[in-house]
C-alpha cells in the first residue's frame, strides 16, 4: 500500500485557542510528527532565568542566545523538551517563565536561533509534521502545505487557560492573555499574525473534537491534492 505523501502543517494563533491540544491530536490521527515551538521559546527563557541573564536587556539576551542546547521530541503522544540534557517540560510552564517569555522571544537573535532549529526539525520529519506557534505560517515555514490560524474570544481563551493552570481568577488570566497578545503582535521581529493564505478557524463555540475533525479534513484534502 502506497504511503500518504508527507505534509507540513502550520498552526498559528494566540494562547488559549486550542493550538497544542489540536495540533497533537491531528498529528496523532494522521501519523505526523508534532512540534510545540512555544515550548522552545519557553525553554530558552527558562535557561536565561536560571543562568541569571537580565531579561530586560536585549543585548545581554542576544549575547548568549546561542549557548543553550535545546532538543525537542516530536512524538505527539509524548512530546519532550530538554535544555542541556535537562528535562524542562515542567519548569518552563511556571508563572515566572510565562511572564518573561515575550521579552526574550522578541529579541531577533533568539528568534533567528529558534527559527533555524524549527526549520531543521520540520525538514527532517519524514512523514510530515504539525508545527504550532505564532509565526509558523508567516515566517518559519511560509511554504507549508497547509496553514491554519486558530482564534477564539478572549473570554473563551481565558476560561480554557485558567482551567489548564488550575487558576480560578479568570479575569486576571484574560488580562494576561490580552497583554501577551499585544506584546506578540507588536514586536518588530516575526510578530503574531495570520498568513494571507491561512484558513481561519474560530474555536470559541467548538469542542476540541470538532476542531480536530475540521483540521484533519483540511489536511486530508491537501494530501489528496499532492
Amino acid at each position: 500500500m502506497e504511503s500518504a505523501p508527507a505534509v507540513i502543517v502550520a498552526i498559528d494563533g494566540p494562547s488559549g485557542t486550542g493550538k497544542s491540544s489540536t495540533s497533537k491530536a491531528v498529528a496523532a490521527r494522521l501519523g505526523l510528527s508534532y512540534l510545540d515551538t512555544g515550548a522552545q521559546y519557553r525553554a530558552i527563557t527558562w535557561w536565561m532565568v536560571t543562568n541569571g541573564v537580565d531579561v530586560t536587556d536585549p543585548s545581554e539576551i542576544a549575547a548568549v542566545a546561542g549557548k543553550p542546547d535545546i532538543v525537542s521530541g516530536t512524538d505527539p503522544a509524548g512530546p519532550t523538551i530538554t535544555v542541556d540534557g535537562v528535562d524542562v517540560a515542567g519548569p518552563i510552564r511556571t508563572q515566572e517563565v510565562t511572564a518573561k517569555v515575550s521579552a526574550v522571544s522578541a529579541v531577533p537573535e533568539v528568534r533567528a536561533r529558534i527559527t533555524e532549529l524549527q526549520r531543521s526539525i520540520a525538514a527532517d520529519a519524514r512523514t510530515g509534521i504539525v508545527v504550532e506557534g505564532r509565526d509558523i505560517g508567516t515566517t518559519v515555514l511560509p511554504d507549508a502545505d497547509l496553514k491554519i490560524f486558530l482564534t477564539a474570544s478572549p473570554e473563551a481563551r481565558a476560561a480554557r487557560r485558567s482551567g489548564e493552570l488550575k487558576n480560578a481568577d479568570v479575569d486576571a488570566t484574560r488580562e494576561a492573555l490580552i497583554k501577551r497578545d499585544a506584546a506578540d503582535s507588536s514586536r518588530k521581529t516575526s510578530p503574531l499574525a495570520k498568513a494571507d493564505d491561512a484558513v481561519e478557524v474560530d474555536t470559541t463555540d467548538l469542542t476540541l473534537a470538532q476542531v480536530v475533525e475540521c483540521v484533519v479534513g483540511l489536511v486530508e484534502e491537501k494530501r489528496a491534492a499532492k
